[in-house]
This record gives C-alpha cells, sequence and structure tokens, in this order.
C-alpha cells in the first residue's frame, strides 16, 4: 500500500533560496525612499512605477545574486512585501 503525500509544507524562503519572484510584479513610488530616478518610469495612468527590463524583471535586481542593487532606497511596497509571507509564497507557486 503507498500513501500519497501532497500537502507538503513549503522549504522555508531564505536569503540563499529567494528567487526574487516579487522583483517580477508592478511597483508603484507611492512614497519618496530615494529610488534613483532610471529606475522610475511613468505607467499609463500617470503614476510613477519601478522600471522594467525586457525580461520582465526590475531594473534594480542584479540577474547574477538575485539580490536589490538599491535595497537601502527600495521603494515602500518593497519594503512591505516580506520573504516569506503568504504573498512570497503565493508568487513562488504561481512562478515555479
Amino acid at each position: 500500500m503507498t500513501i500519497e503525500v501532497t500537502n507538503l509544507p513549503e522549504p522555508e524562503v531564505t536569503c540563499t533560496n529567494c528567487q526574487a519572484c516579487c522583483c517580477r510584479l508592478e511597483v508603484m513610488i507611492i512614497t519618496d525612499t530615494g529610488v534613483p530616478e532610471e529606475h522610475i518610469v511613468t505607467d499609463a495612468w500617470g503614476g510613477e512605477v519601478m522600471a522594467r527590463l525586457d525580461d520582465g524583471w526590475c531594473s534594480a535586481l542584479d540577474r547574477e545574486t538575485l539580490m536589490c542593487t538599491i535595497y537601502e532606497n527600495r521603494p515602500w511596497i518593497c519594503r512591505e512585501f516580506e520573504m516569506g509571507s503568504y504573498e512570497c509564497i503565493n508568487e513562488r507557486t504561481e512562478n515555479m
């Protein structure tokens, strides 16, 4: 008799296994945190958002390390998006 286990817990998300899935989301600039101008674009509705490159990733993401190059000046929304939170796990699941 074999037992199929389908509800295995997600592995803990850490800096070493983060896939930076949140760096593919559209991020509005709603407060001044010092995001460098070269990473800000205006969307179709006139709002400021983080620029994304042709591959869909945030322009501030280092593609080799998957780390933010403007971490100390990242937007408020990025500061609130917690690694390992429900939203983080949901994005990882959708992008696998």
